[in-house]
């Protein structure tokens, strides 16, 4: 029987990293995010890989986009400040589609806020920070047996579509000790990126296939090819006529809705005597639990709703919620960020209750208990 483990939520984080088969990592110390990099530093040695601490966080995601071109696996950690930062490098990722991860452990903002205090006040930068439609996946673990899992996820989706990779963690979470089991290796599904490449003389970086992706062997490895964050059309070269601008921006958007079943992964413990929805994400995902059961054993019937996958936003799911409950109260650390695309979502088909706090503390199972019963009667 395998042991379990004591792990700190940015410890599962790297040891998923390193089990999802990273090979460099870029950082700048940034609180609440820093053990992750401080654990890879120490350890991508031993795996093969490498570590560099950049000037800064502009530096960090430079050198992570360099390194996943010359196609390696490739990662950096940060907190809100630093992710600021990296946006435009973000949105170059998104446009040449390599595949990087960002691991994100929010914190108060905005500036410099509070660097030890939780928030989850960084969902619309995860999508949005960038200019013009930039597609990318986010995710956001809701333990610590979680983020080590969701982490080998968030690599293999990033391989798989060739995008960026956010997971959004909070300080609650990143610091965060459990137990948990490690799965041995053969355990895991573990997913890299396309290598079948045509040879030279007839390979086309952006010449893409009924999968809707490219395919980019490293550079350096035999085929020639040139990356470029303008517009460019199949041979990667700027192409500025609008017939190519239209195809390009278009194409690596759809890619988030052509696989949207894969990318997408809700907990949803349906209830179909349930007239209120618990809409939940991250760190509150216990504290919620909590409360849907404490609820029940008050008769009153609870449906609870958790997206481990914030972007591409679970929109589907939640319409055939409305269709069942009343009530979908969305309780988040923030001033209501997800709550917007809630209503979006259910097209008012369902009431949608915000319940938000902003003072760095918790959200407690008694909080969320008084609120489901305050709307519940």
């Amino acid at each position: 029987m395998k042991e379990a483990v004591l792990m700190q939520g940015n410890q599962a984080v790297a040891e998923g990293a390193l089990a999802a088969g990273v090979k460099f990592c870029a950082g700048y110390p940034i609180t609440p995010s820093t053990e992750v990099i401080e654990i890879l530093s120490e350890k991508l040695p031993s795996h093969g890989g490498r570590f560099i601490q950049m000037e800064d966080e502009l530096g960090s995601i430079g050198a992570v986009i360099g390194a996943s071109a010359a196609g390696k696996k490739s990662m950096t950690a940060t907190s809100g400040p630093g992710f600021s930062l990296m946006q435009e490098n973000l949105g170059y990722a998104a446009m040449v589609e390599l595949p990087i991860v960002i691991y994100n452990a929010q914190r108060v903002g905005p500036s410099t806020g509070g660097a030890t205090k939780p928030h989850q006040a960084d969902i619309m930068q995860a999508k949005w920070g960038s200019h013009g439609d930039s597609p990318r996946i986010a995710v956001m673990p809701g333990s610590v047996k979680e983020a080590y899992e969701i982490t080998v996820k968030a690599f293999n989706l990033s391989e798989k579509y060739m995008v960026p990779v956010v997971i959004l963690m909070d300080e609650l979470l990143a610091h965060m000790r459990e137990s948990i089991v490690i799965p041995d290796k053969e355990e895991l599904e573990i997913v890299d990126r396309r290598r079948d490449a045509l040879p030279e003389d007839k390979y086309l970086p952006y010449k893409i296939d009924e999968t809707g992706l490219p395919v980019l062997p490293p550079l350096g490895g035999g085929c020639r090819y040139n990356i470029s964050g303008m517009i460019h059309g199949e041979d990667g070269i700027p192409d500025l006529t609008p017939s190519t601008i239209d195809a390009n921006v278009r194409r690596i958007n759809s890619k988030l809705d052509k696989y949207y079943d894969d990318i997408v992964m809700l907990e949803n413990e349906k209830n179909e005597k349930a007239k209120t929805a618990l809409f939940v994400f991250g760190s509150t995902t216990r504290p919620a639990k909590g409360a849907v059961k404490k609820a029940k054993e008050a008769g009153v019937e609870v449906e609870l709703i958790r997206p481990i996958t914030i972007w591409p936003f679970p929109e589907k799911e939640l319409k055939e919620i409305a269709e069942r409950v009343d009530k979908i109260i969305v309780a988040e650390m923030n001033l209501g960020q997800t709550a917007g695309l809630v209503k979006q979502a259910v097209e008012g088909k369902a009431e949608v209750i915000q319940h938000n706090r902003v003072d760095s503390g918790h959200i407690s199972v008694e909080e969320l208990y008084e609120k489901i019963m305050e709307v519940s009667s």
